[in-house]
């Protein structure tokens, strides 16, 4: 499978049928470019996720509405089993977003992450997927009396807010949870509420998911990566997608 495709109506309301050609044939109903199109409608010509009146719950809710069609999207879910998982763009938004499909080995997983001071709504399209979701190392720390985060409702700050300031020593990252999410399972992350792992709990079969960032900063600046046992952080860059529009890079 290594690097071959795997192979509702929308809350916009729009009819299953949007174009019609110059004879007259109306196009095949694409749920998928249809919640692509919805994004960026939402998103509008320059907003990012963390602008003043886009919602993360409107967001959370296309992605949640869209009912998994691999027909739709398989053309972007180039896999390669000699890797963890493929970051494939399907589409650049408004140039202020990214919106990705990863294809995950069996068994295999991310490092542990931040989110390089952006927002992440993910939707699983095939499989399922296990996110751990783990506190900053500055929160295993007693003294240090916990991370206070910003609290804004339908835009919420994507900064981690930390109080504390001195050195601390090496010690594992504590876990605060872990969640399977089954296919059309809709989840959002950011840096305000830690840092997270994905794998694939499937030692057989390839996962699929769909990730909308905003802004793209990984993808432009890298993030950083945890050791899970000493809390220590490297910086890693994100530039390289694996395909780009369905075409492999």
């Amino acid at each position: 499978m290594s690097t071959e495709n795997l192979s509702v109506l929308p809350p916009s309301g729009k009819p299953a049928s949007l174009h019609d050609s110059a004879r007259g044939s109306p196009e095949p109903f694409d749920g998928f470019q249809d919640l692509v199109k919805d994004i960026n409608t939402i998103l509008g010509p320059s907003n990012g996720i963390d602008s003043a009146g886009v919602d993360v719950e409107e967001l959370k809710h296309v992605l949640a509405y869209y009912n998994s069609c691999e027909e739709e999207w398989s053309r972007y879910a180039l896999a390669d089993s000699s890797r963890a998982y493929t970051r494939n763009l399907v589409d650049n938004c408004n140039g202020k977003s990214n919106l990705l499909i990863l294809v995950w080995t069996p068994s295999k997983g991310s490092p542990i992450h931040d989110h390089a001071n952006a927002h992440c709504v993910m939707k699983i399209l095939k499989g399922s997927l296990t996110e751990t979701l783990y506190a900053w190392p500055c929160e295993s720390l007693e003294s240090s009396g916990g991370c206070p985060a910003s609290s804004e409702s339908s835009c919420p700050s994507t900064e981690h807010s930390c109080s504390f300031s001195g050195s601390f020593e090496p010690a594992a990252l504590n876990i605060k949870r872990s969640t399977t999410y089954d296919a059309n399972g809709v989840t959002y992350m950011s840096d305000r509420l830690g840092l997270h792992r994905i794998q694939n709990p499937s030692s057989d079969e390839f996962a699929v998911s769909l990730h909308l960032y905003t802004p793209p900063n990984a993808a432009k600046h890298g993030c950083h990566i945890f050791d899970e046992s000493t809390g220590k952080k490297s910086h890693v860059s994100q530039c390289h997608f694996y395909s780009q529009f369905g075409v492999k890079a």
